[in-house]
């Protein structure tokens, strides 16, 4: 996974997101009291509040469409699965159950499915942890789920050809075509809501980060450039802005610009942001 899963597995993880009677808001994994746990927070950083509280390891939250419920990794049970809670945190369910690593949950549109990684490949479950199909089998690492905005293709990152990329593949695993092809790593898709876009993290010019291209792989166009390290690009609802995490402060935080790279702002909170909905 290179230097991208040192920072999932190691680093304050964050997802950006808001939905039903919750509003706009941000949910996210921090470590501030010493243990990543899972917050939320409104969109423009303000009214943190803490969801999880244990000894054991909370991190990448998603937000299901309706924002009724939170999917989230933990390692409460001795490895990592996939959970899901209530908005405010509770009613914590336990979705998968096996000695493999599950994270990075991601929902469909309708709500009615959660993608996933386990061990290296794509998988689906129904929202209430029944049905596991597996969508990729190979010898290489594909994980990092996004549904396109209709739930009809799913963009993933994977190393089959011997780098990160990004792939997009019909939503039932068929028809898997790759978008980026470059000696760099393309990481963390995120497709507009308007699924004509997506975004995505590169080191493609020495350093991460943020950049943008059509859904066909066409047009792409670098949106940071800096030094430091731009990763984990999410959209706004309305597909104006764009969320991401920056450690050009010396520490992972999150950032919010305009979906043209301009108008940068933090919004003060640490994490690595994963996804935003409305």
């Amino acid at each position: 996974m290179r230097r991208f899963a040192g920072v999932l597995l190691l680093g304050a993880l964050l997802v950006a997101c808001g939905g039903g009677s919750n509003g706009n808001k941000i949910a996210f994994t921090s470590d501030r009291d010493g243990n990543r746990e899972i917050f939320v927070m409104d969109a423009d950083g303000t009214g943190v509040q803490q969801l999880t509280d244990n000894n054991d390891l909370d991190f990448v939250p998603a937000w299901s469409p309706n924002g009724n419920k939170i999917a989230f990794t933990s390692d409460r049970d001795g490895d990592e699965e996939i959970f899901v809670m209530n908005a405010n945190g509770t009613g914590v369910h336990q979705l998968t159950d096996n000695d493999d690593v599950d994270w990075n949950a991601a929902w469909s549109p309708n709500g009615n499915k959660i993608a996933f990684s386990s061990e290296g490949e794509v998988f689906v479950m129904n929202a209430n942890g029944t049905g596991v199909h597996q969508l990729t089998d190979n010898d290489d690492g594909d994980w990092n789920a996004a549904w396109s905005a209709n739930g009809n293709k799913i963009a993933f990152t994977s190393t089959r050809d011997g780098d990160g990329e990004v792939f997009v593949m019909n939503a039932d695993g068929t028809g898997v075509h790759q978008l980026t092809d470059n000696d760099d790593g393309d990481w963390n898709a995120a497709w507009s809501p308007d699924g004509n876009k997506i975004a995505f993290d590169s080191d493609r010019d020495g350093d991460e980060e943020i950049f943008v291209m059509n859904a066909d792989g066409t047009g792409v166009h670098q949106l940071t450039d800096n030094d430091d390290y731009d990763m984990s690009p999410v959209w706004s609802p309305n597909g104006n802005k764009i969320a991401f995490t920056s450690d050009r402060y010396g520490d992972w935080e999150i950032f919010v610009m305009n979906a043209d790279g301009s108008n940068v702002v933090s919004l003060g909170q640490q994490g690595v942001v994963s996804s935003w909905v409305g």
